[in-house]
């Protein structure tokens, strides 16, 4: 079940996530999430900017259920977590794969975020309510190191500092190829397909997005493939997977941006947060810096390529 409104000429102008805030009665942090999720589309076109306007006319169609009211977080205390690190204003945590980290569209339990109630109720104060605590995220399948926000003060900073690129956050990842060069910069704005608004894209319309990339072993056999340390200098949505696709080094086990082959077997996305360095954002005279190895299932995946 959704909605539907037709711009009347009083609201002609108004920016659409204002004008979906009125229509659903959700908040403005909420019609966020639905934008970046692909469910609001004007005239039959996916909305992929949230500060665009509507003109007298258009058919704003909004593709979920608007009349239930929002889902309340019930803290999960069976869902496993890997704690790394914990103080009084920040928890880091390595996530395992195959958890999404805040409810969303299909997930409305069972995430990062219950198990966090369930160990931490304080950050249901911090942040945004539909995801407490969170500063940034991890797809589903994507494992390791994750900053949570305990206190507001440090999740403000926490956003502060990831938007100025004070946080270095870097990844381990398995490509399909090798990359003609052994390092480099991917310096390519990302945005929402139109088409198949589950994927991200390569846009001029998009929003800047950089990474930086290091080969750190490459194999042969079955076929080309790339050890590679990825940075992210901006965190788009699907940023890696994304960049790397674009110049033609599909993550292995990637199904979304045509990463599963047969070649090779994998038992899920090879793509796992390995390390993140950071001043503390209370406390910076305090250098924090935490590593997480890569995982036995995709520790397997490179052992078989090391030995065929």
């Amino acid at each position: 079940m959704g909605a539907q409104e037709i711009v009347p000429a009083a609201l002609d102008g108004e920016r659409i996530d204002r004008l979906v805030a009125m229509i659903s009665g959700g908040s403005r942090a909420q019609v966020a999430e639905w934008i970046e999720a692909g469910v609001i589309r004007r005239n039959g076109v996916v909305v992929v900017t949230r500060s665009q306007r509507v003109v007298e006319g258009d058919r704003i169609d909004i593709d979920i259920d608007t009349t239930s009211g929002p889902v309340a977080l019930v803290a999960e205390p069976d869902i496993p977590l890997d704690i790394v690190h914990v103080d009084d204003d920040i928890i880091v945590i390595d996530k395992q794969p195959g958890l999404v980290v805040h409810p969303g569209a299909g997930n409305a339990t069972g995430t990062l975020v219950q198990a966090l109630l369930a160990r931490f109720p304080e950050i249901a104060e911090v942040g945004d309510p539909a995801r407490p605590g969170i500063v940034h995220r991890l797809d589903k399948d994507t494992s390791g190191l994750m900053l949570v926000a305990r206190s507001q003060a440090a999740h403000d900073e926490l956003i502060a500092m990831l938007a100025s690129h004070e946080i270095e956050r870097t990844y381990l990842t398995l490509v399909w190829g090798i990359p003609e060069s052994t390092g480099g910069l991917i310096d390519a704005p990302i945005g929402r397909s139109q088409r198949e608004p589950t994927r991200m894209v390569v846009s001029a319309q998009g929003k800047e997005a950089r990474t930086r990339y290091s080969v750190i072993e490459t194999f042969a056999e079955p076929v080309p493939l790339a050890l590679v340390e990825c940075q992210l200098e901006t965190g788009r949505t699907h940023q890696i997977r994304v960049h790397m696709a674009a110049i033609g080094h599909a993550v292995v086990g990637d199904d979304r941006y045509r990463g599963v082959r047969p070649a090779v077997s994998a038992p899920r996305m090879v793509l796992h947060s390995a390390r993140l360095r950071l001043d503390h954002p209370l406390h910076p005279e305090q250098e924090l810096s935490f590593e997480s190895p890569l995982p036995a299932d995709l520790v397997a995946v490179i052992d078989r390529l090391r030995n065929p």
